[in-house]
Order: structure tokens, then sequence, then C-alpha cells
């Protein structure tokens, strides 16, 4: 006697889950222009590499003699699959069924992706499209009462949290995201919203019904809102260019924070030098240039990779890869603000450099850094504890950092670029000082430009006498930077710092622990 009446209903079972919410109910999704969870999942990974956990787990329904007729799954697929040869855990909302509104079973996988992660030690890729909880429950409306969890229970967001702090997190928004999703796409490392997605806090009807506000879905969340809160780091064009994202994303960084970001063969050469470098900072200290083509001149071809671009404009973060070795960039846009540190673009940098000791990427900064921003907007908006916090982050780095000062260093904002025990490299176009030399001249020598014959003439001949004294070389020849460089030399200098640091990288390997910030 054997169990194949058993065997042949647990792969009925499985049939009736691939279904998901029905032909109906898939075609609804296609309609949209949104693919299924199974096809996004099948997508990102390598091909049939995927391994279901809980694909049984659901609720099945039997006709009067007790056999199975039908089959509801959870509505959050989940379980195991390969990306470009590495594992992964991977999960996410089934929107054809409910909506993405867990059923209790759904909501049961959903919870359990964090620990599948934690305990497995690999990278975790959340595919978001779904709501939190519904006022009837996960039950639905059958439920008699909102029974909640036991006291006792280990609380939901422990290992949201603990995951942060142990393995890379890439999230997306593929649709619809609100409530507990929401919460869970932020909580990331790397998170990316399709622009037709929106995601919520509450939803439209809600937010009327509370607070009066008559907006759509897209005005209170889609992806132009989201990429200059700083709720997301990048938005996507399509589906396939968000999971593209993802896949480029984690290509950079580790399994785990026991070990070390992965290397790739260099195809670039380690000694080239741009000849462009050589004039792309304008003499005329009032004038703009380019930051993002000194990156990736300096960087291997093709490798930069720009997270968070619209929060926080005025400072530029990424991944990139120098020599064939993941780094994190940082580097001043003085397109926005002259380059200044805004509250958001302190947030900005205290997030990412959390981000690189974390998962012990090596940082190089590239200085054009005016100070703090200036004014009401800033003042109002905390920008000096937010600064602050920044350079503490900056602070408590335990990856090296390699600083190149392209143009200016002022101010207190200027010591979030130089990480301790740092290799600093100075461009003939650098200047440092207190303060910037047009609004030194301004507050020093008010009166005497005022009472000059000229006020302008006097105002020109004292800023170009103080820029004289902010000049490069009397830091280079006091040792007050490791080396002043023609700019043509950045890369392969930065190739043997990386050599140098080697050694060391392996010896704080394990979890980033900080003390409290401003």
């Amino acid at each position: 006697m054997s169990w194949e009446k058993e065997a042949d209903e647990i792969k009925r079972r499985h049939t009736l889950a691939l279904r998901q919410g029905g032909e109906e109910a898939v075609r609804r999704q296609h309609e949209k222009g949104r693919l299924t969870i199974r096809k996004r999942i099948e997508r990102l990974t390598d091909a049939s590499s995927f391994r279901e956990l809980g694909q049984g787990a659901g609720v099945p329904h039997f006709d009067e003699d007790g056999n199975l007729i039908d089959f509801e799954p959870a509505n959050y697929v989940l379980g195991f699959a390969t990306l470009a040869g590495r594992r992964i855990a991977i999960g996410g909302e089934d929107f054809t069924l409910k909506g993405g509104s867990p059923n209790p079973a759904g909501l049961r996988k959903s919870v359990y992706a964090e620990d599948l992660a934690l305990q497995y030690k690999v990278p975790l890729v959340r595919l978001h499209e779904g709501g939190g909880g519904s006022v009837a429950g996960a039950g639905g409306k059958k439920s008699a009462r909102p029974l909640g969890d036991p006291v006792f229970s280990t609380p939901r967001f422990l290992s949201v949290t603990q995951v942060l702090g142990e393995v890379p997190v890439a999230t997306a928004a593929m649709g619809p995201v609100a409530g507990l999703p929401a919460a869970r796409l932020v909580a990331s490392h790397f998170s990316v919203m399709v622009e037709s997605a929106q995601v919520l806090i509450a939803g439209p009807k809600v937010v009327e019904r509370a607070l009066g506000e008559k907006l759509t879905k897209e005005e209170l969340g889609g992806a132009d809102v989201h990429a200059r809160s700083g709720v997301i780091d990048n938005v996507a064009a399509s589906e396939d260019e968000a999971l593209a994202d993802i896949a480029r994303f984690l290509s950079y960084v580790p399994d785990n924070v026991w070990q070390l970001p992965p290397s790739v063969t260099p195809t670039d050469n380690r000694d080239r030098m741009d000849e462009a470098l050589l004039s792309i900072v304008p003499r005329d200290r009032r004038k703009p240039f380019a930051m993002r083509k000194i990156v990736k001149s300096v960087m291997d071809e093709g490798s930069f990779f720009e997270m968070t671009k619209r929060f926080g404009p005025s400072l530029i973060t990424g991944l990139a890869r120098l020599n064939g070795t993941s780094v994190g960039v940082i580097a001043n846009d003085c397109m926005f603000y002259a380059g200044a540190m805004t509250a958001d673009a302190a947030q900005k940098l205290r997030r990412f450099v959390d981000f690189c000791n974390t998962f012990h990427l090596p940082v190089i900064s590239f200085v054009d850094e005016p100070g703090f921003m200036i004014g009401s907007a800033s003042e109002k908006a905390a920008t000096i504890r937010h600064g602050t916090a920044a350079i503490a982050a900056v602070m408590q780095s335990r990856v090296p950092w390699a600083s190149i000062i392209v143009h200016k260093v002022f101010g207190v904002a200027g010591a979030a670029h130089f990480g301790p025990g740092g290799f600093i490299l100075s461009w003939p176009s650098a200047a440092t000082g207190a303060l910037p030399v047009e609004g030194g001249v301004a507050i020093a020598f008010a009166r005497e430009i005022a009472a000059a014959p000229d006020p302008e003439a006097l105002r020109k001949e004292l800023e170009e006498k103080l820029a004289a004294g902010q000049s490069p070389f009397p830091r280079a020849e006091g040792f007050s930077v490791h080396e002043l460089i023609d700019p043509r030399e950045t890369r392969p200098r930065l190739c043997d710092w990386l050599d140098w640091i080697e050694p060391r990288r392996n010896v704080a390997l394990g979890p980033y622990m900080t003390t409290m910030r401003p």
C-alpha cells in the first residue's frame, strides 16, 4: 500500500496554487501592464533556480464528499533562488489575490521573509505590490473579532530591523504599496520604484476621510514625490528596469556582513589617465563643472551606479568599481546650491556612510564642499543637527577612506568628507579655509569696502589676495595632504591605495556598531 493518493493531492494543490487569483485576475494584472509575482521572480533570477517555500500554504476547498475542488493559496510567494549564481531569498505579494492585502497564510509567509534571510545569511529581495492590513482582518469579514498577537510573541519589526545589520536588502515597489509593505520597502539598503507605482502610508480615501485632502494616489505617493522625498533610491521606467537595478545593486555587495564585497576581474586599464581631468575644473571660482564626469572618468568604465539622485541633490552617492574592487562614492554637485550640504543631503550622506560601513565598502570622496546651506529655510530644516549627525557617522567609520579635494573645502561641513585615518589627495584647483573667499571678505572687510571710492574694485582686490592664500601648495608643503597631484593621476593613485588597504579589510568583519549621534 503506497501514499500515491496523498502525493497526487499534494501535486494538485501545488498546481492550483500556480493559478494564483485565477485567470481573470491574472488577465487584469497584465492589462495594467504589470507582471504577476511569479513572473517577476522568474525574470530576475537564474533560469529554473527558484525553490518555493510554502507553496502548499493556503485554504483548501472540498465538496460534500471530501474531495478537493479548489485551493486558495497564500498571497505571498517566498523562496530561495540564485541570481548570477549567488543564492538569495526572494518574495513578494500576489496582487491577483485580495490586491496583495495579506490573507492569513500570506501574512505568515510575508513576516517569515526576513527570518529566512537571517537564518541562511543570504541577501533578501522583496518585490512589493499590495496593501497592509484590512479593518476586516487577514481572515476577512468572517473574523469574529481582532484577537491580535499574544503578548509573548516576537515583535514583527524585530527581524525587519535585524536584517539591515546582517545581509543586503533590496526592495522594489512594482505597483501600489501601502501600510506594512511600504514600511518594509524603506527598511532596505536599496529601494527602487517603477514610475507607475505608488508608495503610501494610507490611500486617498483614508486621507480624505481623516484630513479632508482630495488627492490621487500619484499626488500622494507617486514616483516624482518619493524620488524627491528620499523614500526610495531610484525610479525605474519599467518592471524589467527595476529588476535590473536590483541585480546590479547586489553585484557590488557581499552576501552578508561576515564577507567582503565580491571583486571582478578588471577590464579597465589600471593606469589610465584622462586628459580631460586637467581642465575640467574652471579657473573662475564661480563657474560650475560636471562632477559626475570626474567620478565616471576615475572609476572603472561603466561601473558607476548612482543611488538617491533626486533627494539631497547637492550630494552624489553611488557604488562603483575601481580596478575591479567595489567601492562607495560620495561627491559634491556644484550644480545644486554650489554643492552645499542641505538637511536632505546630510541625511543622505549619513545613511550611505552607514551602508558602506555595514558591507565593508571603502569610501572614495570627491570634495567640493562650500559648507552648510545657509538661510531661514536651512535653519528650519535643522541642517546643523542633520549635518553634525552626518559628520558623526563619518567619524565612526571602520572602512578605509580616500578623499580627493577637487575644489572647495570650507566650514564645518567639510569634515563630512574625510574619514578617520583617510588618504587625502589634492588637485591644484583646490581651495580650503574657514569660509569661501567671497563670504569671508564681505564679513571681515565690510566697513573698508563700504567706505572705498570704488567698493567693487576693492572687493575684487581683496578676494583675489585672499584666494591666493587658499592655494593648495602651502597645504602640500605643510604635509596637510598626502600629496598634491596632477588630476590625471587620480585613478592610478587610488588603485595603489586600494592595494595598500587590502591587508586591513578583513580586520573588522561582522555587524557594524555605532554610538548615539546628534
